[in-house]
């Protein structure tokens, strides 16, 4: 059997909703939907209020530490999704998406969804990597 490891932000909401920031199976890490919650995650502590493009980036960030602690990186990065609550600001996801992707250029899809889990949050973004 293939050896399951969860990894944690420490998100009081891991508990509430019962899932873990990443999960590495084998060689394959699947990181979480993840938001702009600042470095180290405070709850209600949201980076960039109102920015699509502050919050993108930092929610690539979070991603990028969740990879790291599960042996992988943005590099390992094979598949993304981005959810925008405004389908009409994809450029400002799409300019953080390339500077963190530009060599990679993961399949990616982004599409807009009514709500996120807060008002505040404008984006959200998963990511999927092998190893």
């Amino acid at each position: 059997m293939t050896e399951r490891r969860r990894i944690s932000s420490n998100s009081p909401y891991e508990e509430i909703i019962g899932f873990s920031r990443a999960v590495r199976v084998g060689d394959t890490v699947y990181v979480s939907g993840t938001v702009a919650w600042s470095d180290p995650p405070e709850v209600g502590k949201l980076v960039g209020e109102g920015d699509v493009y502050l919050q993108a980036r930092q929610a690539l960030r979070n991603i990028e530490r969740a990879l790291v602690e599960a042996g992988a990186s943005l590099r390992d990065v094979v598949r993304t999704r981005i959810y925008l609550t405004d389908i009409g600001r994809w450029e400002e996801a799409a300019r953080a998406h390339a500077e963190a992707f530009a060599a990679v250029k993961p399949a990616a899809t982004m599409v807009e969804v009514s709500r996120l889990a807060e008002a505040v949050m404008l984006v959200e973004i998963e990511a999927v990597a092998v190893v």
